[in-house]
């Protein structure tokens, strides 16, 4: 039976580039924002989507206007709310398919943003943590998607607080280093490999 491992982290973190080193190693990792993305520009999807929305949410071509919905979102916890009870199962089932051509994988990694909010962390054998202090999230965040500050701290307070997902989790990676980030990955696939 193919494990499940948890990665997580909340926006800034650097759970990506720990994806992307796990990945390096030939291990299975499923991006679940990456995929969600995929999901969401089927037809169907697009138009239950637009159904949650009073104006229009697409862009001239017919496609999903993402930073229109971002900006809706997190700022309308029952739209988010709406949204993902739209996308979520979608992606459980695509996983569940995912997982399934890796079977003969003694583990897989799926990294979500949204872990423990979503409840997926009971269907996850281990939980990876990354996180870092907030105010190298923040800059870490703004940098990256070119927003401001209040923007990311809105996002940061959509999400869990780190405390508490730290409490759930197996392991902590401490992303203040790359460096030694890889070294803390390196000796967590050790563990995971032998158990």
């Amino acid at each position: 039976m193919t494990r499940i491992i948890g990665l997580t982290g909340g926006i800034g973190s650097g759970k990506s580039t720990v994806a992307f080193y796990i990945a390096s190693k030939g291990i299975p990792v499923y991006i679940a924002d990456e995929e969600a993305k995929k999901l969401m520009d089927s037809k169907v999807i697009i138009k239950k989507i637009q159904a949650i929305f009073e104006e229009s949410i697409l862009t001239d071509e017919g496609n999903l206007d993402r930073k229109k919905i971002g900006s809706i979102v997190f700022n309308t916890p029952e739209k988010l709310a709406q949204l993902n009870n739209i996308v979520h199962p979608e992606v459980k089932k695509h996983f569940e398919n995912w997982v399934k051509q890796h079977k003969n994988q003694p583990f897989v990694v799926k990294e979500v943003a949204i872990l423990f909010e979503t409840g997926g962390n009971l269907t996850c054998d281990k939980v990876i943590m990354v996180t870092a202090p907030e105010e190298i999230r923040i800059e870490r965040a703004m940098k990256r998607d070119s927003v401001d500050r209040e923007s990311i701290v809105n996002r940061i307070k959509n999400q869990l607080p780190e405390e508490e997902k730290i409490k759930k989790s197996d392991f902590v990676v401490y992303n203040t280093d790359l460096q030694n980030t890889y070294n803390e990955i390196d000796k967590i696939l050790k563990i995971l490999t032998k158990t």
